[in-house]
């Protein structure tokens, strides 16, 4: 695992922020708690509203247990704080999402990108070399 919490250098939309932070661990679902906690933690720290807060740590959790069910070998939870944005990076070792498969029912899964969908003010999915990124922008006034 790794965790830092570091001024922004980097890519354009990192450059003015004032709080980042990456973790990175395995690709299971027994570490989805461990994200969800240590968003939940750090988003205290950095003085999250509570409500804003509730919605993040929902989305991080979301976002995790699909890289720890469809990445391969690790997943990395990057949380930028940049003038009242909150930036959630989920990215995964694996392979682009099968939409539908007929041997789970309906209501066991799949509600979690609506979730993200619904809680976010935008959400960008994007298949890399590496794998698959996810991007989730969320408001959060001061």
């Amino acid at each position: 695992m790794f965790v830092t919490d570091f001024p922004c250098p980097g890519p354009p939309f990192l450059q003015r922020c004032r709080h980042q932070a990456l973790l990175t661990l395995p690709a299971q679902e027994a570490h989805v708690s461990a994200a969800r906690h240590f968003a939940a933690d750090l988003l205290e720290t950095w003085s999250v509203p509570e409500s804003e807060r509730d919605s993040a740590v929902l989305i991080v959790d979301e976002l995790a247990a699909n890289a720890a069910r469809y990445g391969r070998e690790r997943m990395t939870l990057l949380l930028v704080l940049d003038n009242g944005t909150l930036y959630i990076v989920v990215s995964d070792s694996g392979t682009a999402v099968e939409r539908s498969r007929p041997d789970i029912a309906p209501d066991e899964h799949g509600r979690g990108a609506g979730i993200v969908q619904h809680l976010a003010q935008s959400i960008e999915v994007h298949q890399t070399r590496r794998g698959r990124e996810v991007r989730a922008c969320l408001r959060c006034p001061a």
